[in-house]
Formats: C-alpha cells, structure tokens, sequence
C-alpha cells in the first residue's frame, strides 16, 4: 500500500511515485488492470560499461552536435500504457528530445542531448521504471549488419531512379510506326540515358563485378560471371552505337537487369535473415564484465577479456568463457546449455564452462579460455559447421551452377562464331542475348526460396527449427522421441 493505493509489485509502485510526481498520473487512465510484475532490479555499476567510448559508439545509431540517438530491446513492453509512457521520456528528463516505440519489434528509439543525460544514465532511467534493456553483444554486431543493408539499399535506389528515366527517354522506341521524333533529339536521349547508365553500372553493379573476378581468382566460375559478361556486353554495345550515332542502344534493358537483379539479391538477404537462427550464443552474453585488476574491480567489454583474466560474476550472470573457481560459493545452471534447470554446485579450484548462470553470492575466477576459445562457442560453431557442410541441397545447387555457367557460356559464343559468318552485325547481339537470357539467377534463389517456404509452414504450427539441415533431414525420419 502507498498513497492509499493498493499495487501488485514494487514496480507498479516506483512506476507510480515516478508519474504522480511527475503529473503524468493519466497513465492508469489508459489501462487500469495494466502492469506486470518485475523484480526489483538492481543497477549499481551494471551498467557502467556504457560510458566506454567503444561500446558506446556500436550502440548508438546517430551523434553529431551533442545529439545522439539509439534504439533499445524492452522486452517488458506489453501493452498501450507502456507505449505511453515510453514516450513520454521526455516529461521525466528534460535531456531526452524525443522517443517512440515500435510495439512489434519491442523497441524504444531515443534521441537525447549527450552533454545533458549520457547513455548509461538513459539505461539507468529506463531500469529505475522497471523498464529494462537487453543490451547484448549480438545487438552491437547487428548494428554492423545494417551499413550493408543501407548499401545495398542505396544501390536500388540508384538503379531504380536511372530505370524510370532511362525507360522514359527510350520510349519513342517502343512506340509502333517508326520515329516519332527527330534525330538531334534521339541522339540527346542517348547521351541523357548514357550519363544515367554510369553509376548502375560502376555503382550498383559493382558487387557482381567483384564476385566474378574473386571466382576466376581462383579459377572457378560462379554464376556471377555471366551476369558480369552480360552487363559489359551490353554497355559496351549501347555506348558504342551511341558514339557513334547508330541508334541510343540497350541502356534501359542493362539499368532494368541491374535493378531487378539487385531486387533479387536484397529479397535472398531477407530470406537467409528469416532462415539464420536469430540469437547464437552472444545473444545471451553480456556486452562486459566486471575484471579484477590490482584489486580494484573495472569494468571491460567481454572482447578484452583474456586467459588468466581475474572477473567477477554476481547472481544471475552469465559465464562468458571457460573459467576455474577462485573465491565464493557457486551454483551453476546449466539450463542454457544442458536443459537442466537444476544448480550443480561447484567448489574451489573447479572449471566451470562458459553458458552458465551463477545462482546466488557473487564468484571471483580466473579466465580459461578466451570467449571465442570457449567449450560453448566451439560446440555452437561445430554445430553451424556441419549444418552448412553437410547440406546436400546446397552442394547440389553449386555444382549446377558450376556446370550452367561453362554451358551457357559455350552456348553464347557459338551463336556469336555462328553469326559472324552470316550476319556479323547481330553477332554482339546474339551473344548478349543469350548471357541474359539465360540469367541463373533463378539457380542462386532456389535454397532460400525452397527453405523459406518450408520454415515458414513450420512456424505457422509453432515448430522452431535451428538450421536448414534439418529440413533437408525430415524424409528420412521415422521415430519421434519426445523428452519432457
């Protein structure tokens, strides 16, 4: 009881004397029956890990002139009056700007006057009412992902901007009856559609390029060598008859194969994102850990951490890497890595392997084994391993294309030898047409296509699956063993 309100946590209750004092009491407005229980969170230095330059720099999303922005995971957020009051950050400290979440995705986007409220007392706010953050080394690498993502992005976006113009300054050309306009002004559309070919061609086609030449590197030939040979072919040929003065070529059929071919290669990356398994084992690790150093306790990110290392781990953290029990009693669950929620107690001197849970008073042990180096992390990587070795589909597919690519290739330049001797005018033509034509594209999308589908069907009935192996694997079981 407080205020001569009853409330069923101490949450609710911290949450309130927060808005009451605040006058933001229209909160209980929304949902009366809202809130769920939390325990009380403890912060200390938890969090001071955030006031390192490093780790703040993988977090944040924009800084520039005292402003910075950054999205947080709440995986407490449930409902409206979370939603209110998450927005309304600003009302409880006047250095936040702005925030909004994205309900779905349990996100909180925050922007926020650096000089005023640092990142780590955002978090430690967010904490104070109950509301805290899964802030994991997964999440910083995730960020990493995102400069491609934008990249390719940005690549569709000029590609497609070159396509409209380019299919508008050549459709006279696609118009039955003959010319419907003048010479000077075909030719200036030419030139037009030449200088919008340039950066698709330099820029957004770029990565075909680079996959083509590493490939004959090493003296293999992927299916982007024939893309590459076809988009060259066809620069080539347009810019020439452009020069020329022979006609404004086939810039809109190249601007439209780099676009669509891009589009492809951006809904294959959607499709592996839906088929990787979303959270490996740094999902669970903490960003950093509390090390002994001269006695004094500092806290480093988990990457710095190396063998003969002295931490700490207090109730309820993780083992990030194979360690050996110095000092504190410890109870171990293993739930993460055995499924046995059960603690194993464990004595001095003891090694104690990285994934699990200390359960009580906080340990002090001396690092092992680096976090890469750890049993867990070479179990993970040996069972990803296998899963992408083995799959049968997958080789079956590359050796396909292996064997397409040469015969696509020897097909192309027999109908060029061929019409050199009859027509050579549409010898370059034949050529080309038969590069494009018979684009594998289609070859490259059929395992996230063919496994998308699959895991899609399986996660509509509620099934996960770890890896697409296991797909390939379901024709050949006959027992179900089902334990607990």
């Amino acid at each position: 009881m407080w205020d001569d309100k009853p409330f069923c946590c101490y949450g609710c209750k911290t949450v309130y004397e927060i808005l009451n004092a605040k006058e933001m009491d229209q909160y209980y407005e929304i949902q009366p029956m809202s809130g769920i229980k939390i325990e009380q969170a403890e912060v200390g230095d938890k969090y001071a890990y955030l006031d390192l330059d490093e780790i703040r720099e993988k977090l944040l999303i924009f800084s520039d002139g005292g402003i910075s922005k950054v999205e947080l995971f709440v995986p407490t957020i449930h409902c409206a009056s979370c939603i209110w009051l998450l927005e309304n950050l600003a009302t409880l400290n006047p250095g936040i700007i702005q925030s909004s979440v994205n309900f779905p995705a349990k996100t909180v986007n925050i922007t926020f006057k650096d000089k005023e409220i640092s990142l780590r007392q955002l978090v430690e706010l967010l904490v104070s009412i109950h509301y805290i953050p899964d802030i994991s080394l997964n999440q910083l690498e995730k960020n990493k992902g995102k400069n491609a993502d934008r990249d390719l992005l940005l690549k569709i976006g000029v590609a497609g901007f070159s396509l409209l113009n380019v299919m508008l300054y050549n459709f006279p050309e696609y118009l039955p009856g003959g010319e419907l306009l003048e010479t000077e002004f075909l030719q200036y559309f030419g030139w037009l559609s030449f200088l919008l070919s340039l950066p698709v061609v330099f820029y957004s086609a770029s990565d075909y390029y680079l996959s083509a030449f590493k490939g004959l590197k090493h003296k293999m030939v992927n299916i982007d060598v024939p893309i590459t040979l076809g988009i060259l072919t066809l620069f080539i040929q347009s810019s020439y008859d452009i020069f020329t003065g022979r006609g404004i070529g086939f810039l809109d059929s190249l601007v439209g194969l780099v676009f669509l071919l891009l589009i492809g290669k951006w809904y294959q990356g959607k499709t592996y994102q839906a088929l990787s398994f979303e959270r490996d084992y740094k999902s669970y690790f903490p960003v950093a850990v509390t090390k002994l150093i001269n006695g004094k306790e500092v806290t480093t990110p988990l990457k710095s951490v190396k063998s003969g290392d002295h931490i700490i781990i207090r109730n309820q953290e993780l083992i990030p890497a194979d360690a050996k029990l110095m000092k504190g009693q410890a109870k171990i669950d293993y739930s993460f890595v055995t499924g046995e929620s059960i603690p194993v107690p464990k004595k001095e001197g003891e090694l104690i392997f990285a994934g699990g849970r200390q359960v009580g008073g906080a340990i002090e042990m001396e690092v092992v084994h680096e976090v890469e180096q750890s049993y867990l992390t070479q179990l993970w990587n040996q069972d990803e391993k296998k899963a992408s070795d083995h799959s049968t589909l997958n080789t079956r597919i590359n050796k396909i294309g292996e064997y397409f690519t040469v015969i696509i290739l020897l097909i192309a330049t027999i109908a060029a030898v061929y019409w050199l001797f009859n027509n050579p005018s549409l010898a370059l033509f034949a050529f080309t047409s038969v590069l494009i034509i018979a684009c594998p594209c289609a070859l490259a999308l059929t395992i996230p296509f063919t496994f998308g589908s699959t895991m899609r069907m399986f996660g509509r009935k509620g099934f996960y699956i770890k890896n697409t192996q296991v797909i390939e694997d379901l024709n050949k079981i006959d027992t179900i063993v089902f334990d607990k």
